[in-house]
């Protein structure tokens, strides 16, 4: 397993980005597979630095992890912020995805976002860690 660590600072978001889209293009992930995965990894990176460590004025590092096979790329990153397993909170349904914006409640697109747009997503707390962990299917052709 490959591991970089990034400060949990706001200027480390470009650079997990970019790093991720490394890591896709190393294992081959077609376009489409691609960008989910960045945009999945950037909403969690986001809300691990303004949430986790930003707002509640602590400092800390995310750990980004990735294997390879041949069927899958599994990315995890590894933070040591308070607990939070955003798959606890509700997901918005296809009922809230058609309301107008003024209707809708702030909050949980970019969860949805990451749960549908990777092949699978899931949470975990490891010790002093939390775990986020996204996996993405080889072999797609976009």
């Amino acid at each position: 397993m490959n591991s970089k660590t990034f400060p949990g600072t706001v200027e480390s978001i470009d650079l997990i980005r970019h790093y991720i889209s490394e890591i896709a293009q190393s294992a081959g992930l077609d376009k489409k597979s691609s960008y989910n995965l960045k945009l999945a990894a950037d909403e969690i990176a986001t809300n691990i630095v303004l949430y986790g460590y930003e707002e509640p004025g602590l400092e800390g590092n995310i750990e980004v992890l990735d294997e390879q096979t041949e069927e899958a790329l599994t990315v995890i990153f590894e933070d040591t912020s308070a607990p939070f397993d955003p798959l606890a909170r509700e997901l918005p349904d296809e009922e809230d995805l058609t309301k107008p914006l003024e209707e809708r409640q702030i909050g949980g697109l970019g969860i949805f976002l990451t749960v549908k747009g990777v092949d699978d997503f899931s949470y975990e707390r490891v010790g002093e860690k939390n775990r986020n962990i996204f996996k993405m299917l080889k072999g797609r052709v976009s």
